[in-house]
């Protein structure tokens, strides 16, 4: 069977807070054939583990990393891995997958008025500017 994980089979994976639906997740998991990740669930994936769990951006980043090692998984992976690298340098990791698909989509600069964002993304080479009048 080929699959799309959707986020709560994940977290409850990850976090184990019901040990009965967690080991369905893994079995469930472990059993697919191909398991498709979409960048929105794990934008969702991080979200919840930061607000609801307090997970470090460190465990995040490593429980991705180990779930997207599994041959079974289907991710776009420099999506992934825009999006971690944004994670490491202390920002969000939607808005390293924003700007990298932007990129992708053609756009030659990365335009926010969250000037942190900016700041972390340029420093990684991306093009990135706050819009003043």
């Amino acid at each position: 069977m080929k699959i799309t994980a959707d986020t709560n089979l994940l977290v409850r994976m990850m976090i184990d807070d019901d040990p009965q639906q967690a080991k369905i997740a893994r079995d469930v998991l472990a059993e697919a054939e191909l398991v498709a990740l979409p960048m929105a669930v794990l934008c969702e994936l991080v979200w919840v583990l930061r607000r609801s769990y307090q997970v470090s951006d460190g465990d995040i980043a490593h429980a991705m990393v180990t779930l997207c090692s599994a041959e079974n998984i289907s991710v776009d992976r420099p999506l992934l891995a825009a999006g971690l690298a944004m994670m490491d340098s202390g920002g969000d990791f939607a808005d390293g997958l924003i700007a990298h698909d932007g990129r992708t989509l053609g756009a030659e600069m990365f335009v926010s008025f969250d000037m942190r964002a900016v700041k972390r993304l340029a420093a990684q080479g991306v093009k990135a500017m706050v819009p003043t009048a």
